[in-house]
């Protein structure tokens, strides 16, 4: 008896091992949806097998699928972490691999809390437990993800979906909305190919992925934003300053040259554009450099929207900031930093332990959720810097003046990894939503003028310099 109960559960530790592998995988896979490779319609296939997985099984078993999901999901879809901090941040590997470890960790218990909610109170599968628990705990989950203890929106489910049929639904419902649909296709094709459905049930389930797909297909159609003027020429520059050369001493002045030179090729346009923390030096210290940029632009009849680093002596704070210089121009500071990247969440004896192991420390400070509104070239500006355009609500305010959006970012960081094409995804998620042109200054790339349907007007290639150029349209009207 012994022997058949140990064999017993050797059978179902055995079953256990291969939903948690399966369910690891599924989630894995999920980053083919996203970019660079962009088969979203696995956007839908994998939380469609991560509901059949978790079909029955006791809530603690559950939970411990989900966590195998988000384990895979994040493992593989956030890797570039590592070269960020430890390739170029100078963190040892240890505390680079606790790091990413840790959010790994923590964003696998979103899915795993998704899971264990699901079967603990809908442990039986059928109508109720589908249809009205799986779609709206993934979208409260995944917006609790993007804002709680700082938020990380990254690899959200709807940033897949901007060259899909479901893209429709952003102007109405901003990225959640793409997620609720794209949730509840996938509970559909749970439906479709489970066994013992009724015929009725598999044609409701066809038919709520025709409506799914149908309606934001129509609404598509419907332009809620309206140009405001003629076309603007822009240009963006992209200087391809290594991340690791930068901050050199030695290369400053190579690098101030390098954007000065660029930046008399984009004579012409009337705002031009520079990624974040540029140049690398603090705006404090060129004052007289950047008074000629001002009169150069006098000349030329351009403004200018600089990514720099300030500090102010009054707080003794630095900021990670756009310098718009035009006659409405000013600072426009980050408001959303990045954790252990910009701003160290840590105790004070973790600071002086720091200090004492020369690690970097020194924290950025964030901008105030109230900033005054911007101008260059005759148009309001949306400005968000890095990573910042993945809080699309934090544009709400902005939105009802600003009639053109620009985003300073270094993605250099994360090296040649698909953290830039990712990146690149939410920015043109963050157009679509608007119904704006969105203009995006990186230092190596990916340098993109964006259409207010979220489509790629011009792309600069990767890692070269250059200057790009287009025309773009200021837009008035809000999107529902």
């Amino acid at each position: 008896m012994r022997a058949g109960g140990r064999g017993v559960w050797a059978a179902l530790s055995s079953h256990a091992l291969v939903r948690l592998g399966l369910a690891f995988a599924t989630g894995a896979a999920l980053n083919l949806g996203f970019a660079p490779f962009g088969w979203w319609p696995v956007a839908c296939l994998a939380p469609a097998a991560l509901f059949l997985i978790i079909r029955g099984l006791p809530p603690r078993r559950a939970s411990a699928v989900g966590a195998a999901f988000g384990a895979g999901l994040f493992s593989f879809g956030t890797y570039w972490i590592y070269t960020c901090f430890h390739g170029y941040g100078g963190v040892p590997i240890w505390l680079t691999l606790f790091l990413q470890g840790g959010l790994v960790a923590i964003m696998a218990t979103y899915s795993a809390v998704l899971c264990y909610l699901a079967n603990r109170f809908w442990l039986k599968g059928g109508g109720a437990r589908d249809w009205l628990a799986l779609p709206p705990l993934w979208v409260l989950l995944e917006w609790l993800r993007g804002w709680l203890f700082s938020g990380f929106p990254w690899l959200s489910l709807g940033y897949a979906f901007p060259d899909a049929p479901l893209a429709g639904w952003a102007p109405l419902f901003g990225v959640y909305g793409i997620t609720c649909a794209a949730a509840y296709t996938a509970v559909a094709l749970t439906v479709l190919v489970s066994a013992g459905i009724s015929p009725v049930r598999r044609l409701a389930a066809a038919v709520v992925i025709a409506i799914v797909f149908l309606v934001p297909v129509a609404a598509s159609r419907i332009a809620w934003t309206l140009p405001s003027g003629p076309p603007i020429p822009i240009a963006a520059v992209q200087g391809n300053v290594s991340q690791d050369q930068k901050w050199q001493v030695d290369n400053r002045e190579a690098t101030i040259g390098r954007y000065s030179q660029l930046t008399s090729e984009a004579w012409g346009a009337r705002l031009i554009v520079w990624p974040e923390a540029s140049l690398p030096v603090l705006a404090t210290s060129i004052p007289s450099y950047l008074e000629t940029l001002r009169n150069a632009g006098r000349q030329h009849d351009a403004d200018f929207a600089i990514g720099l680093v300030n500090y102010d002596p009054a707080t003794n704070h630095y900021y990670n900031g756009v310098f718009v210089i035009s006659d409405k121009g000013g600072w426009y500071y980050k408001r959303h930093l990045v954790p252990f990247g910009e701003y160290f969440p840590v105790p004070s004896f973790v600071r002086s332990w720091m200090r004492l192991m020369s690690l970097p420390y020194d924290d950025i400070s964030a901008g105030s959720e109230t900033q005054p509104e911007l101008s260059a070239a005759g148009q309001v500006l949306g400005l968000t810097i890095c990573y910042e355009d993945s809080y699309g609500s934090s544009q709400l305010k902005v939105l009802r003046q600003a009639s053109l959006l620009i985003n300073v970012t270094n993605d250099a960081w994360f090296g040649d990894s698909t953290a830039r094409h990712q990146h690149l995804e939410i920015s043109r998620m963050r157009a679509l939503e608007a119904g704006r042109y969105l203009i995006r200054a990186a230092n190596d790339g990916i340098t993109a003028a964006l259409g207010p349907h979220g489509e790629e007007i011009a792309v600069l290639p990767e890692f070269q310099e250059g200057v790009l150029r287009a025309d773009v349209r200021p837009m008035i009207g809000l999107t529902p």
